[in-house]
């Protein structure tokens, strides 16, 4: 493998390289993602409906 920094010099290899956030990178980034829920799903259902479940009891305080 080619070390670019020194045949072009690493200011100008540093503009090269610097591309942004690739389709690659953003689809990896989703499948851990989707992973990750579904691997937690039972937890995330469960915070899920505590937070609801608190949520409707405390609403009734505002309303009366």
């Amino acid at each position: 493998m080619f070390n670019f920094s020194k045949i072009l010099g690493k200011k100008k290899y540093a503009r090269l390289n610097n591309k942004g956030i690739g389709t690659v990178e953003i689809i990896l980034i989703l499948v851990v993602l989707i992973g990750l829920v579904i691997i937690f799903k039972e937890q995330l259902l469960g915070l899920i409906a505590g937070i609801f479940d608190s949520i409707s009891e405390g609403s009734g305080t505002v309303m009366s």
